[in-house]
């Protein structure tokens, strides 16, 4: 068996193509069964979100799943294979196992160290258990990278840092206040960033947000989304009069808060006024800075915290990746010994046979035996099959670590005699697997399915 990793990121594909080709929340199972569905394919997890569209599989032939991959992209959405080949990257095995792992990290993220991939990759693989298209593999590699990402962001600091500037201006704003919950941010100008540092301040507790913007109808807007109050531009040296903190984003090419407007409105004031220019051309005089109780940052502050706090993102992945390389490790090892589970279960059902022939023998002929005389028997009997299993199964498990370990299972196959042991167990498995395929066969067949299609379409 393999595992399989067909997928495009913010790296290498466009966002148009993205948007096009990103699987919905609703639709997710449906999707999830038609690629369970695909030839070769055995298990499958769907990793879709803004940044990437990951598709892991497990298959039994290595080519052949991947093509089915991409083929199953191409049917989902739509899209001739021609338009979206290009921007896919394949990952097969172990290279898999570390992208997934990195991913889970944030170590592939547009954001270094960002943490919300791995709710998202947890959500995924939630999504595909219910969908019943894991099985053992991918429940014990999903299992290892959630895990694995928790770790990462208790033993590490990789997302402690503010790697944006609103987020910088917030970090900021903490280092001076001890809570934001009694206090007031005068946003001037609705600019983008401006905007969503005030928004990350309204989310970290602030408790009021006043509104200015020289368009009256962008200024209420931006000051109902936080619950604000729009003021004219008339009000500018009121609002610092009350504000602890000003954020300042608009698109004039000259200062438009002046040193004399913050004399006025702060010198009756005790309490300390937090400023934040993010403008370019800058709104704030920067004559400003030096004044009591006045502490002013312009973007290039801003942008100086960020390089230093990416810099230290960049250290904290360093620890990361040894990380991810030791889990990987570990789960190649255990991936190793999986292989030598059918010869260790085939075995102890031949050894257990065997024992409980002998038993029905010893019945047949010493049919006066007491219930008691026959669970000893039993008993004892039973301790001789363990003991004897013992060293074998501890070296069979070993010969699967080493180099040649297929020569070696083979070998441990025929001293034992356990082919048709093996075989039986593999008919098993087979009718198993057509089960399950006629079970989600039936459910994509369904009219309600059909009709799903036919809407989607």
């Amino acid at each position: 068996m393999h595992i399989v990793l067909t997928g495009f990121n913010h790296k290498t594909a466009p966002v148009e193509l993205r948007e096009r080709m990103t699987f919905s929340t609703d639709g997710l199972d449906r999707s999830l069964r038609r690629l369970r569905q695909m030839k070769s394919i055995l298990e499958c997890v769907i990793v879709s979100t803004c940044n990437r569209t990951e598709l892991y599989a497990v298959t039994d032939q290595l080519h052949t799943g991947q093509y089915y991959s991409k083929a199953f992209l191409e049917n989902e959405f739509g899209i001739p294979k021609e338009e979206f080949t290009d921007h896919l990257y394949h990952k097969w095995n172990e290279e898999a196992v570390h992208h997934l792992f990195s991913v889970v990290c944030g170590l592939d993220s547009m954001v270094l160290g960002e943490t919300q991939i791995l709710g998202q990759v947890k959500q995924a693989f939630t999504a595909a258990q219910k969908a019943e298209t894991t099985g053992t593999l991918f429940n014990h590699l999903f299992k290892q990278a959630v895990t694995l990402g928790k770790r990462v962001q208790s033993e590490t600091a990789i997302g402690q840092n503010a790697v944006s500037v609103s987020y910088a201006a917030v970090e900021l704003g903490k280092k001076m206040f001890s809570t934001f919950a009694d206090k007031t941010i005068l946003l001037l100008g609705a600019g983008e960033t401006g905007e969503l540092t005030a928004k990350h301040l309204y989310e970290s507790g602030v408790d009021r947000v006043i509104v200015i913007n020289r368009t009256w109808e962008k200024a209420r807007e931006v000051a109902d989304r936080f619950e604000g109050e729009a003021r004219p531009f008339s009000r500018l040296a009121e609002s610092i009069g009350e504000a602890d903190i000003v954020v300042s984003s608009t698109g004039s090419q000259t200062a438009v808060i002046g040193k004399e407007i913050v004399e006025e409105a702060v010198k009756k004031r005790t309490y300390p006024l937090f400023m934040i220019d993010i403008a370019v051309p800058r709104d704030i005089d920067p004559q400003i800075h030096g004044m009591d109780n006045i502490y002013l940052f312009d973007i290039d502050d801003l942008n100086g915290i960020v390089e230093a706090n990416i810099d230290l993102r960049r250290q904290e992945a360093e620890k990361a990746e040894a990380m991810i390389g030791e889990e990987t490790d570990i789960f190649q090892e255990w991936l190793q010994t999986l292989g030598v589970v059918p010869l260790i279960t085939a075995l102890r059902e031949k050894a257990i046979g065997i024992q409980e022939e002998t038993m029905k023998s010893i019945e047949r002929k010493l049919p006066d035996l007491t219930e008691r005389e026959r669970r000893v028997l039993n008993k004892h009997t039973k301790s001789i099959v363990n003991q004897l299993l013992r060293d074998p199964l501890v070296r069979v498990k070993e010969m699967a670590a080493t180099s040649d370990r297929d020569k070696a299972l083979e070998m441990f196959v025929q001293i034992f005699a356990l082919e048709e042991q093996l075989k039986k167990r593999e008919a098993e498995e087979q009718k198993k697997h057509e089960a399950v395929k006629e079970t989600l066969q039936v459910g994509l067949n369904s009219p309600a399915f059909a009709g799903e299609v036919s809407i989607r379409s």
